[in-house]
């Protein structure tokens, strides 16, 4: 059996680029490292490692090894962590990251409630669209909205519920321009979108209630990458838009905006959590995962 500690030693060389910087983050000697390493390569009959005076690289032995290696790493730091918290209530930090749109729409109220239950575990919420690589960024839980759910060898994947984006409208501007009864109808209306092409173009791909496809090319007025945004120009009267249905239900129910062409929409998408296997043995990461599903899971928690 190989020696725990040389797959950590090569593991941290191999992620941090170099034996210096390996030896810094360790309080290791850097001969030390290198002589482990080279151990370790002569144990193993293979050689792991690309050596030169300005780059290290890995050799296709050593890519495959790493993922091992930083494997056993990280799974006997998650169970210290875990036998650590064992007779003490959940706490730490917990690094959480979602889109804006989840953010508002309800996240923001709930977890203030799960900080209160567990008052010693403190929330590192990072809010943003861009996707999140979860081991490179030390993220804890990533909530996500996606069309579908991607593989992974390193990820746990847990699913909310799903979320169906609408079209709406300011009241005012279908009073104005006339109904929306069929797709066709959309071409007198005025539109913003998320993106644009080099000509200015855009297109919706809505669904009907019986399966019947529409594809909508249209010129948005205004293009904005924010939903918050578009939402908040959608109130304005400025043109239909296309809004995640958990976040202008309120401005429906309110008459504030109006479902342009109900039952017709994107095909749904899938509200999930992903997680590193290793951190949900972590009390504190494990107790907002229980919580979130609790809480934020099915039609029934009103964020979807």
């Amino acid at each position: 059996m190989q020696d725990l500690n040389d797959m950590v030693f090569f593991a941290e060389v191999a992620e941090r680029g170099g034996f210096a910087a390996a030896s810094r983050a360790l309080g290791i000697p850097k001969s030390r490292l290198s002589r482990r390493v080279a151990e370790l390569e002569e144990r193993l009959g293979v050689q792991l490692m690309q050596r030169s005076t300005r780059r290290l690289s890995l050799t296709p032995a050593g890519e495959i090894f790493l993922r091992h290696s930083a494997a056993v790493r990280d799974a006997a730091q998650a169970a210290t962590e875990a036998v650590a918290q064992v007779h003490t209530d959940p706490c730490g930090t917990v690094r959480l990251s979602c889109p804006i749109t989840i953010a508002h729409s309800g996240l923001a109220q709930l977890l203030p409630r799960f900080m209160e239950r567990y008052p010693a575990v403190r929330v590192d919420l990072r809010v943003m669209n861009r996707p999140v690589d979860l081991i490179e960024e030390g993220i804890d839980i990533a909530l996500r909205v996606r069309p579908a759910i991607e593989d992974s060898t390193t990820l746990v994947a847990k699913v909310l519920g799903t979320s169906r984006a609408v079209l709406v409208a300011r009241p005012e501007l279908l009073q104005r321009l006339g109904p929306v009864r069929t797709p066709a109808d959309l071409e007198r209306l005025p539109t913003t979108a998320m993106s644009a092409n080099g000509e200015g173009r855009s297109e919706w791909r809505l669904e009907g209630p019986n399966g019947e496809i529409h594809v909508h090319v249209h010129t948005p007025r205004c293009v904005a990458d924010d939903l918050v945004t578009l939402q908040l120009v959608a109130l304005e009267g400025v043109g239909v838009t296309l809004l995640p249905g958990y976040m202008c239900r309120a401005d429906v129910e309110a008459g504030r905006l109006v479902q342009v062409l109900p039952g017709w929409g994107p095909a749904p998408v899938i509200a999930h959590m992903v997680f590193p296997q290793r951190r949900a043995l972590v009390p504190a990461v494990r107790q907002l995962i229980d919580f979130l599903a609790e809480h934020m899971s099915g039609s029934q928690s009103g964020m979807y």
